[in-house]
């Protein structure tokens, strides 16, 4: 079973370039990602997106990189050749001008406006593809060992909740037959109450009519379906959540359908603490992958 929290980062360093990728998770109906590129880095974004969906199937996870190139071709000085001669032949006519003489060096040149202009030089992308899906692998192994480790409590709490769940119908199947007898007995008291002889036939259509109102062992049965298929989901490799979502739904209709069948206190009291126990369930799963 595996969270969709998590958290996992790396960096890498290779020829005078490094680069950090961070992912953060959290739960959503489905796989959502969102990126956060430097500019210059923007046709990453397939190469980024193809390795987060091949490692995780669930969750909103942002991935955030940042790079550095710290090798010597990274920038390139360019001198504007032609802005140069117009800067020396001005100064040539101004030391005319002047009666001075012309004694501009060239760090004068170079200070002016617009002489050197410093770029940065185009990436290798290939170079930095490889550098980029190699460090997003070992991020995305921090990030699915935090959701392993999630995962293994999430699944504790739930099995937790399970076996308190399981415990709460169990009472509820104990009582079930019990509740034909005690209406049979309460219409015998009223009678009784009232003066009048019971019929033994009439009172025995009475007791099998509401019997068969409130018979719910086919809703005991689907629910104990209900929970080896869900307690076989704790132990799914890979994706489990939705499946657990749809059997806490499944879980939830057949308790509400108890609910309204019985006609006995004891029998609602344990229906309102499985009612509690699969909400808490509820909450879990929407965590899960």
């Amino acid at each position: 079973m595996l969270s969709m929290t998590g958290y996992g980062s790396a960096q890498t360093e290779r020829d005078g370039r490094v680069i950090t990728v961070e992912i953060k998770s959290v739960n959503h109906r489905f796989l959502d990602l969102g990126f956060r590129l430097p500019k210059g880095l923007v046709f990453l974004e397939d190469i980024l997106r193809q390795g987060v969906s091949a490692r995780i199937s669930r969750g909103h996870a942002e991935i955030f990189v940042t790079y550095k190139n710290r090798r010597t071709d990274a920038v390139r000085m360019t001198v504007n050749e032609e802005l140069a001669v117009l800067y020396r032949d001005a100064a040539a006519r101004l030391a005319g001008i002047l009666g001075k003489p012309d004694d501009c060096g060239t760090a004068f040149f170079a200070s002016l406006p617009d002489m050197i202009t410093l770029e940065e030089a185009e990436e290798d992308r290939d170079a930095v593809a490889s550098l980029a899906a190699e460090t997003l692998d070992k991020a995305l192994d921090g990030l699915v060992e935090m959701r392993c480790r999630e995962g293994l409590r999430m699944k504790g709490d739930l099995e937790t909740h399970m076996a308190l769940l399981e415990d709460e119908v169990s009472k509820i199947g104990i009582l079930a037959p019990q509740v034909p007898i005690a209406y049979r007995e309460r219409l015998k008291e009223r009678l009784r109450d009232m003066g009048a002889e019971a019929d033994p036939q009439r009172l025995a259509q009475e007791v099998a009519l509401m019997a068969d109102r409130c018979a719910i062992d086919e809703e005991l049965a689907r629910l104990r379906s209900h929970f080896s298929q869900m307690r076989a989901a704790f132990e799914q490799e890979g994706p489990s959540g939705k499946r657990m979502d749809f059997l806490i739904q499944e879980m939830n209709r057949e308790v509400n359908t108890i609910g309204s069948k019985a006609s006995d206190a004891g029998i609602t009291v344990h229906v309102v603490a499985a009612k509690g126990e699969i909400e808490k369930m509820r909450e879990q799963v929407q965590n899960v992958e």
